[in-house]
């Protein structure tokens, strides 16, 4: 049996094992006739992935889903994944760097623009400062690397350009990636090989950002031409009940929806914090507390619970950006600091989180699995030591509780 992608085109996350395969001699055939959101939806599909997601990869011993998988499963043996112990652990280490640091960030800034999602401009920002940060990591190393790991093209160097690729295509142009010149020739360089330009052809860079458009909606149709009808001819009640049932029902409101107003507006807290550049405390956390509503808002200090583990900084770095990433469906309702405590492993992680409502939301607690690696505990705002907490926390003060911070991640 050969080895067959569901998915009804091409992109970025296909191509990652495309690419791969073409290094290996290993043969991928696309599914015929795939049509999303009907062959997706199939009691077959939903065997080989039960929350109906693509790309999934069907091979003789079995299905794979997720792309960074799929991927590592053509690659399994070959030179694409190192000739060393250590050379396999570098690899596995920039392809979560290239996940984490990289890919969410642009997908943060590229796809609300793209209409797929709510454009909120505090939330974007975030996620290009979060991209100029990768940037300017990945370029400090390739200053004196021509690839990510070794001599030669490897499975972290195919994902990391997979990730780039709507970034160059989309978000930034020159003026942007000149500031990086490495990460530029490296892009370049990676592009221009042989098995990638096979599999993804020519690649452009884009001349400016790609302007916001508003939200998907589906093409409405044209009205069909209307039929004569004869006066005694009265509508039959069966026909229109059967409208009535197919008319779409509301979507429910979220609970936090229904709560009563807040003087606190979220949004205007949030830009407060992105914009203050100076005088942080004088300005940002006297506003933070000018604006709080206790009432209508909670503050929570979360605490990992497994703190022994984090042995690793990059490693330990990617877990908290992962659970950033994973709490976006909170976005509207919430605002977090994240700190990584400590010059030397185990490094701590705690967190402080504004909330909508008294309580932290069920849907959060249901939703995000992340959340019961953590201690919660509920500040105490008669406590004018848990409010220094806070603030010290919102403002990434150091020493934090005597230590240094290896870093420091905004919710927003």
């Amino acid at each position: 049996m050969a080895l067959i992608f569901h998915t009804p085109s091409k992109n970025k996350n296909v191509n990652k094992a495309l690419i791969a395969a073409e290094y290996v001699g290993v043969e991928i055939k696309m599914a015929e006739n795939f049509q999303m959101g009907v062959s997706n939806k199939t009691p077959e599909f939903l065997k080989m992935n039960p929350i109906g997601k693509i790309p999934v990869l069907e091979t003789p011993e079995g299905p794979i889903f997720e792309s960074n998988a799929i991927a590592r499963y053509v690659a399994h043996g070959s030179s694409l994944y190192g000739s060393s112990k250590i050379e396999y652990g570098q690899i596995e280490q920039w392809i979560d760097f290239s996940s984490f640091e990289l890919d969410a960030h642009i997908s943060g800034w590229l796809y609300p623009r793209l209409g797929y999602g709510t454009y909120i401009k505090p939330a974007e920002e975030s996620s290009i400062a979060g991209l100029k940060r990768g940037f300017d990591a990945l370029n400090n190393y390739l200053a004196s690397h021509t690839f990510l790991v070794g001599d030669c093209v490897t499975l972290a160097d195919i994902i990391t350009t997979c990730n780039l690729v709507l970034a160059f295509q989309h978000l930034t142009p020159k003026s942007f990636t000149s500031e990086y010149p490495h990460v530029e020739r490296y892009f370049w360089t990676m592009i221009n090989q042989p098995n990638f330009s096979k599999v993804f052809g020519e690649v452009k860079q884009a001349d400016a950002v790609i302007p916001i458009t508003s939200a998907k909606k589906p093409e409405a149709k044209k009205p069909e031409p209307k039929k004569e009808v004869k006066k005694e001819e009265a509508p039959k009640p069966e026909v229109k009940a059967a409208e009535e049932e197919e008319a779409p029902k509301p979507k429910p409101k979220n609970p936090l929806d229904l709560l009563p107003p807040s003087k606190m507006v979220l949004d205007d807290w949030k830009r407060l914090y992105s914009n203050t550049k100076s005088n942080f405390r004088e300005v940002a956390i006297k506003g933070f507390w000018d604006m709080f509503d206790a009432e209508g808002y909670s503050l929570w200090f979360c605490d990992y619970k497994y703190n022994d583990e984090n042995t690793v900084s990059f490693v330990t770095m990617n877990k908290v950006g992962g659970f950033l990433q994973r709490m976006d469906l909170a976005r509207k309702y919430a605002f977090g600091k994240m700190l990584i405590i400590g010059n030397e492993p185990p490094f701590k992680v705690k967190g402080l989180w504004l909330f909508r409502g008294p309580e932290i939301p069920k849907f959060v607690m249901d939703e995000c699995y992340d959340m019961e690696l953590y201690e919660w505990t509920k500040v105490d705002l008669s406590d004018e030591a848990q409010k220094e907490r806070v603030n010290q926390m919102i403002e990434d003060h150091e020493p934090f509780e005597g230590e240094a911070l290896l870093d420091a991640k905004c919710f927003k």
